[in-house]
């Protein structure tokens, strides 16, 4: 396997340049987690903000790229490897604050780990 590379999609996922994924619903290995509010495409800084609804109290969170494992255009899904709990215990995304340099670190730390020790 590969290193974690948490800003880019990976190879197989199906992401699809230029493709809108705004609406399609996010999928952890465990369940539905909500859906697509706002997906950035910039190489390397890629991002999709999830509205998780009633879920966590209607949180949005911020995942990145590197946790697709793949998108399904005709179902308008997109399935992450990551759990339910491993989303929830990220750290929080302020979409009021936006996303700096620190966060990005953190983000992409975080589920950096959670590919190393299995969290």
């Amino acid at each position: 396997m590969s290193a974690f590379d948490p800003w880019n999609y990976r190879d197989k996922s199906g992401f699809t340049e230029g493709k809108d994924v705004t609406g399609y619903k996010i999928a952890a290995v465990d369940g539905d987690i909500g859906k697509v509010d706002e997906a950035t495409n910039e190489s390397g800084a890629a991002g999709l903000v999830v509205d998780t609804g009633p879920w966590i109290f209607g949180r949005k969170v911020l995942l990145p790229p590197g946790v697709v494992e793949r998108v399904d255009h005709d179902d308008q899904k997109v399935y992450v490897d990551r759990s339910k709990e491993q989303i929830k215990d990220a750290p929080e995304f302020d979409p009021d604050a936006g996303v700096d340099d620190d966060y990005r670190t953190r983000l992409g730390s975080y589920y950096d780990e959670t590919y190393r020790t299995g969290l």
